[in-house]
């Protein structure tokens, strides 16, 4: 008796603003909207990032949250305005409404978060915001969600002189749980020593979805130069952007022996570089290039790493071979 074939994908990503969209991400100036990310592209970049579930059911956009829903994926995007430059408040508001969106819904499991804020390495010690961002998301959050966390990233956006400084926070759910994972050269997040602040981040390093059909994706979170718990190459970006892939290497290999897939950084679907500093694009694309990855499928944005000594961070998604 032959198997059944293994269903169709049912995610997709493109650099094109074509079809319908399950989320449609926006970068740099413009209208305030929740999808319109606070991280400018560089350089002559100017991919957007579409990323399609099938038809879409319900979408709408009002009051500060955006959400989409399709027959496997959700998406859900909430903005909350920090009141007097609170964002550890900020943070917990915007877990509450995500979790109150999304629990109740046909799409109950948290996949993929994206976090930006403002000033994130500002202030000292457990005084720094992205630590205080740490703590209002802990308690912002139930039992279920770090039972494993999903995949994230935190990056600091630019700010707008304009608009009112907020918490940007932006989730792909489903109705299923994805697999989480882990990078062996690196300490899970959630199990960071007290050094990194009261509350650890709460995400894991990668997740793989639709382990059961015949395309599997792999969503790399935020992958910065870290091994085990320790940053490493400060001062030498070129260096921490290798360090990084190596990082983002060992993620795709623990994916391939979760479903017995490989994750060929060719395939890469998507893959976004945040630099510190403007001035690194050139050194950042050499140091891409040489790493086989598809140019086309690259964007890089301006952004702030939550670690204020590291330079980059990279994040993607790869397609099995």
């Amino acid at each position: 008796m032959t198997s059944p074939p293994a269903a169709s994908a049912r995610l997709r990503i493109t650099h094109t603003d074509d079809g319908d969209a399950l989320i449609r991400f926006d970068f740099g100036s413009g209208p305030a909207s929740p999808l319109r990310i606070p991280c400018p592209a560089l350089g002559a970049s100017g991919l957007c990032e579409t990323w399609h579930g099938g038809e879409i059911t319900e979408s709408a956009e009002t009051c500060g949250a955006a959400w989409a829903h399709g027959e496997h994926y959700a998406l859900v995007a909430i903005s909350v305005e920090e009141v007097g430059g609170d964002v550890e408040h900020a943070a917990e508001l915007a877990y509450e409404r995500l979790l109150t969106c999304v629990r109740p819904s046909a799409h109950p499991f948290l996949l993929r978060i994206w976090n930006y804020f403002g000033a994130i390495n500002d202030g000292d010690g457990d005084g720094e915001r992205y630590r205080r961002f740490c703590v209002g998301r802990a308690r912002g959050v139930d039992g279920m969600f770090n039972d494993p966390p999903p995949a994230a990233t935190a990056i600091g956006g630019d700010i707008d002189p304009d608009g009112a400084a907020c918490v940007q926070v932006i989730a792909l759910c489903a109705r299923a749980p994805a697999i989480a994972l882990e990078n062996p050269r690196q300490t899970p997040a959630w199990r960071y020593p007290r050094e990194f602040g009261p509350v650890s981040p709460g995400f894991s390093r990668g997740a793989l979805l639709d382990a059961d059909t015949d395309r599997p994706r792999l969503l790399a979170s935020g992958t910065a130069s870290i091994v085990g718990h320790v940053s490493q190459h400060v001062g030498n970006v070129a260096a921490q952007l290798r360090e990084s892939l190596a990082n983002l290497d060992s993620l795709l290999a623990e994916g391939e022996k979760k479903c017995g897939r490989a994750f060929p950084l060719v395939n890469c679907e998507t893959l976004r570089v945040y630099l510190r500093h403007s001035d690194d694009l050139v050194l950042a694309q050499a140091v891409i290039r040489d790493s086989g990855i598809p140019a086309e499928q690259v964007l890089y944005l301006r952004g702030d790493v939550c670690r204020r000594e590291l330079d980059v961070e990279i994040e993607g998604v790869f397609v099995a071979a």
